[in-house]
This record gives C-alpha cells, structure tokens and sequence, in this order.
C-alpha cells in the first residue's frame, strides 16, 4: 500500500499542485490526500463525475468516445485526468473510472479499472494503466485508490529532474509544513 503521506511529501518536494478526476472512486483518491497535515500546500482539488455525461461537460472527454467505448476506457481516464489539470489548474491529475461491482457494467466485469495520469512532463501528456481487481466494491475502490496514489508517485518520478524543478519551486513557492 501506498501511504498518501509519502505522496503528499513528495508532491511537495517537487513544488507540483495535484487534483483528481474521479468516477469509481467518488473523491476518496483526494479525500486520502486531504487527510494529510499539510495537503493544502499541494492538493487542488478534485471533480467527481460519476454520471458519464459529466465526463464530458465538466472535464471535457471527447462525447463520441464516450459514446463509442462508454466510460470504462484508458483514453477516457486520460482524457479526464487532462481535464482536471485544466479545470483545476494542477500540473499532474490523475484520474479513476471503472466497475466497481457487485455487477459488471458497460461490458466490462466488476474490477476492471483505468487510471490515468496526466503532466506535461509525460510523453504525449498522459498515460493510463488497467487493473484487473478481485474483491467486492469496497475492495476494489479502496484498491482503485492505492494505485491511483501509486500512479502519481510513478509520474512525479518519472519527472526529468527526478521529481525537483528549481524553477517551478520558486514560482508556486511551496511554504514548509507548520
């Protein structure tokens, strides 16, 4: 398990502001963050669009891919993660929509999860990883949330400086923790 501490930690090492685009989840990617002393320093904010038409007119995911694929889809959770950096003025998002069960939805079954991130750091901007989850509902959003939180750490590292920019650490001027 990741620890929403060590992510907060090195959201702020790096100076990067933070939000989520959530389905599945229902905010518990950003509420895990929120949780942390400090948060507020790095965390945005989050938009949880679970109804699929949000998807398109809150975060801005392209309406006949929706229609084509449905929600479940690695293009969808890139493009809401893209959303959400716009919408919240972020530099990494990351993003959750899937089945959660007990039933499968959209043709796929219960557990079948995307998670995008998005940065301009990223080769194309965005990526998005699928998880296969086993469990029932609860497990597989309390899942959803450990790799989203995974997945941000991964693209923080994957940062070309190695997650420090000298730069933008001066222009968002991060204030330590009190």
């Amino acid at each position: 398990m990741v620890a929403p501490q060590e992510v907060v930690a090195a959201l702020r090492a790096g100076g990067v502001l933070v939000a989520t685009a959530e389905s599945l989840t229902g905010g518990l990617v950003c509420a895990a963050l929120v949780d942390v002393p400090g948060a507020s320093a790095v965390v945005r904010g989050a938009v949880v669009a679970y109804a699929t038409e949000l998807k398109a007119s809150v975060l801005g995911v392209d309406a006949g891919r929706l229609a084509a694929t449905g929600p479940v889809d690695g293009e969808v959770a890139e493009q809401m993660a893209r959303g959400a950096r716009r919408v919240l003025g972020a530099d990494l998002a990351v993003a959750t929509t899937g089945v959660a069960g007990p039933d499968p939805a959209d043709g796929h079954p219960a557990g079948t999860v995307y998670v995008g991130v998005a940065a301009d750091w990223l080769p194309g901007g965005a990526r998005h990883r699928r998880l296969a989850l086993a469990g029932d509902r609860a497990q597989v959003r309390a899942s959803s949330v450990d790799r989203a939180l995974a997945e941000l750490l991964t693209a923080l590292a994957a940062r070309p400086d190695g997650g420090h920019d000298e730069e933008h650490d001066a222009e968002h001027q991060v204030p330590p923790e009190s």
